[in-house]
């Protein structure tokens, strides 16, 4: 018998370990430096690993992805938790268009309110409801745990450092590729 958890359905293709991976690499494109690759292809890993444990919590949720930004976003604008759409639609890099399905399909899950601006009739205003806010912080305990069980390992210390290290890495994708932090098409 063995120690390995079954699973079911069909299995992925066992990915090669990182080390591998280099080794082929550097194979077919000698200049490669081992050291930059290892760092690059592990954070590309550990963020595409991530991102699915963040997808699957999510979708325990009934939420997708896309609408958890809709309400990350809100919950950044600070109390009462309203935007425009089209502040909404800037913040998140789409299109006023996706940003209107967006909306449409949130209000008609109870995740937002959409109304008109009593101040000015021709704004609509989009607004966290309570069921919207109750998804968020359950998203949010959800990720802290999942959060605090990656980072087990490592001091508080080895945190700082690896906090700093990933936000000087961070600067220097924005100051190179300025455009990076949001989406260049219409993905909705």
């Amino acid at each position: 018998m063995s120690d390995t958890p079954e699973r079911s359905g069909p299995q992925a293709p066992q990915e090669p370990t990182l080390d591998e991976q280099i080794a082929a690499y550097q194979r077919e494109y000698r200049d490669l430096d081992p050291q930059v690759e290892k760092v690059v292809s592990a954070l590309g890993r550990l963020n595409r690993r991530m991102n699915v444990a963040y997808g699957r919590q999510l979708a325990d949720l009934g939420i997708s992805n896309a609408e958890w930004e809709v309400l990350k976003t809100l919950v950044l604008a600070g109390a009462p938790y309203r935007l425009g759409p089209g502040g909404l639609a800037k913040r998140l890099g789409l299109t006023p268009a996706a940003m209107t399905h967006r909306i449409d399909r949130m209000a008609g899950e109870g995740l937002v309110t959409r109304d008109r601006d009593e101040n000015n009739r021709v704004r609509v205003i989009v607004e966290l409801t309570d069921e919207g806010r109750s998804k968020w912080l359950e998203a949010m305990r959800m990720a802290t745990g999942f959060e605090e069980d990656l980072l087990q390992d490592l001091t508080a210390e080895e945190r700082g450092v690896l906090g700093e290290v990933l936000i000087r890495l961070l600067r220097r994708v924005e100051l190179t590729q300025p455009d990076a932090g949001g989406r260049l098409t219409d993905l909705d």
